[in-house]
């Protein structure tokens, strides 16, 4: 199939596409969000030192309090860390959903354009509790799991609603309970886990680095 789009004949990588969740709601004000900020900027500068990784993966940033599309998907040296701001409620499952959605769009301009893409990750970082109805979220993440459609990860920074969250994401990957406020080295791995996913083959199942940022619940 022909490559269309100006973005896929320039670089015809295979795609490792990741969306970043964040929440931001008023909870995460303060010391909190001028962390995560930072962290997305270390993920950016790490990923670009890899000139694989740097070609395929492609990061969309959605913020929920309220559901707000910050950046489509873009290769990384295209992003731009944004300034985010701490405000309102914590409508997790509402963002969860779009999430979802906004990566089945972005698979079909892969498919549209014959590009190649790797499993997909949806990586989901909370201080508090979803503030909607969850539960559909739940479920569609556990469908598009056991379907291979995306990997789900969910981070929870200190005041987090563990008891929900575990019901939330799927049971072989529950959450991460994030060491402070170190969404430096959270970062970084993520960094790390991307680049051995673009170095390999598409649909290869790769081991990740070791979660040396958090606590692994149980």
């Amino acid at each position: 199939m022909p490559v269309g789009l100006p973005e896929f004949v320039e670089n015809p990588e295979n795609r490792c596409p990741v969306v970043l969740l964040l929440d931001t709601s008023s909870s995460m004000s303060g010391q909190p969000i001028q962390e995560l900020c930072r962290g997305v900027g270390v993920f950016k500068e790490d990923v670009l030192r890899d000139t694989k990784a740097s070609l395929s993966v492609e990061v969309a940033i959605v913020s929920f309090g309220p559901v707000e599309l910050i950046q489509d998907f873009v290769t990384v040296d295209q992003l731009t860390p944004p300034k985010l701001e701490a405000d309102g409620y914590t409508p997790m499952g509402e963002a969860v959903e779009y999430a979802i959605d906004l990566l089945d769009g972005r698979k079909e301009v892969y498919k549209t354009n014959g590009i190649q893409y790797y499993r997909p990750w949806i990586f989901l970082i909370t201080d508090g509790a979803p503030t909607d109805v969850w539960q559909n979220a739940a479920q569609r993440i556990r469908e598009g799991e056991a379907e291979g459609k995306f990997a789900f990860f969910a981070v929870a920074v200190e005041g987090a609603d563990l008891a929900t969250l575990k019901q939330l994401v799927p049971l072989e990957r529950p959450p991460v309970l994030l060491n402070g406020l170190d969404f430096q080295s959270l970062f970084v791995w993520l960094s790390a886990s991307m680049k051995r996913v673009s170095s390999g083959k598409v649909g290869e199942v790769l081991a990740l680095p070791p979660v040396g940022w958090g606590q692994i619940t149980t």
